[in-house]
């Protein structure tokens, strides 16, 4: 989707600054088409709940407000860009407004902005356009400008002038920490550190595991190209009139969303041999890296997905070894991130699986589990068989006994999975309003937002409505919301209009309880749901004190 594209570049100040205007006619242009979208939709002729056409009408209002608002450009910001990237040596003036303008003051910051952007070429496939050179020129002329007027480093007064007057002295990051050459191929390794591809290559064959300059025990020994620091040294080497590397040892580039490198490539099929055919510790030990290799980023998940991982590690979830099982199901979980992985997922017939490790694994299992489910529950379709597959009561039992952790995770899940009417019934004759009074009425607990959050949303259900009135909530939701955070507040008077509405017993508690002044506090301080909320119930305690005058 467009605005998932967008987003990409939010970590990125370098590349969002250069392709700002054009990230901000795509977003208004994308504003105009919900906008439009939205204004053609029949609703008079939709059987539509009064909640989702409050909501509807909402978001209808601030994307037509968001039509007229496009954002003042920063000319500032423009000319020093225009001058940086023209020049050959801009004004250290302007390199400072920029250095502070992008947030990119220190040698860290713009070590962060490299790896970051070299994120976005793997995802991009390994093309990251036409603002590739543009922003490796940029990097390079702020790099300079950051190592002599704010170095993180001890370099000599000698060295800051060499760095001046462009000596072709090698910078130390363009050097491999192993053979202290210039790199003619770098290539990230999982700590973060780059190295020459062949050198690292020698040192993990060698069968080190360690990272030879932190010494920490590497999670896996996939290789990631470092495209931007690659494209930094050539534009090293031609203004310093040094010869370019000539790489002769790089795997080979392979299509446009798939894996990396063949290496990378290798590297997981060895951890999928492994899967399928080791003992029970190589098993465990390779779920784990895959474990580790899918939580990295969005491109191992793509890769491990398209080697075949997914119906592997679904055998992998009824496993005897505990924690076999911990990694396979948050394996599942962290590819599940990809929305084409959950569909890969569903289709291997895991959600049967998950529902059983939700059951009866590990304490951690269990939390992965109900995470992962959530996770999957996000289309549709997919709510309504995990309500099937017995996974509701199994969430409850962890929101009632699981860690801090778990029942987050748990309320999480049930809150998605009841969106569907028909799982809101289950979790209601599943047991779920006991428990979730009994978080609202623990306020130090942390979980109050959670149980009003799914209170809200099964009061809507005949028997959610019910089972929520039979627990005598009134007192707990008219101190909510009286002394409660804004949404908060907005969804107690939510459940407080549904166990009301047509029942007098409810409006006369509420009335005993005075809950009109707090209710007109409401409609004039509270979020616009609590609002029209709050003025719904006055008016339902208004008819019922006319209709006692009227007697």
């Amino acid at each position: 989707m467009l605005w998932i594209r967008l987003l990409s570049f939010s970590n990125q100040p370098m590349t969002e600054c250069l392709q700002r205007d054009k990230i901000a006619a795509q977003f208004h242009q994308l504003t105009e088409q919900i906008e439009a979208a939205l204004s053609d939709i029949p609703y008079d002729k939709l059987d539509l709940s009064e909640e989702v056409r409050e909501q509807i009408e909402l978001v209808h209002v601030q994307f037509r407000r968001a039509k007229g608002r496009p954002d003042s450009p920063d000319l500032q910001l423009d000319h020093d860009l225009a001058v940086a990237q023209k020049e050959r040596d801009p004004d250290p003036a302007i390199l400072g407004r920029l250095s502070e303008k992008l947030h990119l003051r220190t040698i860290n910051d713009l070590k962060n902005e490299s790896l970051a952007f070299h994120e976005l070429v793997i995802s991009s496939g390994g093309d990251p356009g036409d603002c590739f050179e543009e922003i490796s020129s940029l990097l390079r002329k702020l790099k300079d400008f950051v190592l002599i007027e704010n170095p993180e480093v001890d370099i000599t007064e000698g060295e800051k002038g060499l760095m001046k007057h462009r000596s072709p002295v090698i910078p130390d990051d363009f050097r491999c920490p192993i053979s202290l050459e210039l790199m003619k191929d770098p290539v990230i390794v999982s700590t973060g550190q780059t190295y020459e591809r062949s050198c690292i290559q020698k040192w993990l064959d060698a069968g080190h595991k360690t990272c030879p300059k932190t010494q920490q025990t590497l999670l896996h020994t996939a290789l990631t190209p470092n495209y931007v620091l690659k494209s930094l040294i050539a534009l090293w080497c031609e203004n310093n009139g040094v010869e370019l590397p000539k790489n002769q040892g790089a795997c080979r580039s392979k299509k446009p969303g798939t894996c990396v490198s063949d290496c990378d490539r290798a590297a997981i099929d060895a951890l999928l041999g492994k899967l399928a055919n080791g003992n029970v510790e190589e098993q465990r030990a390779a779920a784990g890296e895959l474990r580790l290799l899918a939580k990295r980023n969005a491109d191992n998940r793509v890769c491990i997905a398209e080697a075949g991982a997914i119906p592997l590690l679904v055998e992998l979830l009824s496993s005897t070894d505990p924690r076999t099982q911990e990694h396979a199901v948050t394996a599942l979980l962290n590819l599940s991130i990809n929305d084409s992985n959950k569909g890969t997922i569903v289709n291997a017939g895991a959600i049967p699986d998950i529902v059983d490790v939700l059951k009866n694994g590990s304490m951690e299992a269990r939390e992965n589990a109900a995470a992962t489910l959530f996770s999957l529950s996000v289309i549709d379709e997919n709510k309504v068989a995990i309500g099937a597959a017995g996974a509701i009561p199994a969430l409850i039992r962890l929101l009632c006994d699981g860690t801090p952790r778990g029942k987050k995770d748990a309320a999480t899940a049930i809150f998605n999975l009841s969106i569907y009417q028909g799982n809101k019934a289950r979790a209601v004759r599943a047991g779920i309003v006991p428990p979730l009074m009994r978080f609202l009425k623990d306020a130090g607990g942390g979980m109050v937002d959670e149980a009003l959050a799914i209170l809200a949303i099964l009061a809507s259900h005949q028997e959610g409505k019910t089972a929520i009135g039979q627990a005598e909530p009134i007192p707990v939701l008219m101190e909510v919301i009286r002394t409660g955070s804004p949404r908060n507040r907005e969804n107690a008077a939510a459940v407080l209009w549904a166990i009301c509405t047509g029942d007098a017993e409810q409006l006369k508690i509420a009335r005993e309880l005075d809950a009109e002044e707090a209710l007109k506090e409401l409609s004039e301080s509270g979020t616009d749901r609590a609002k029209r909320k709050a003025g719904s119930i006055l008016e339902l305690l208004q008819r019922i004190d006319m209709a006692v005058n009227s007697q």
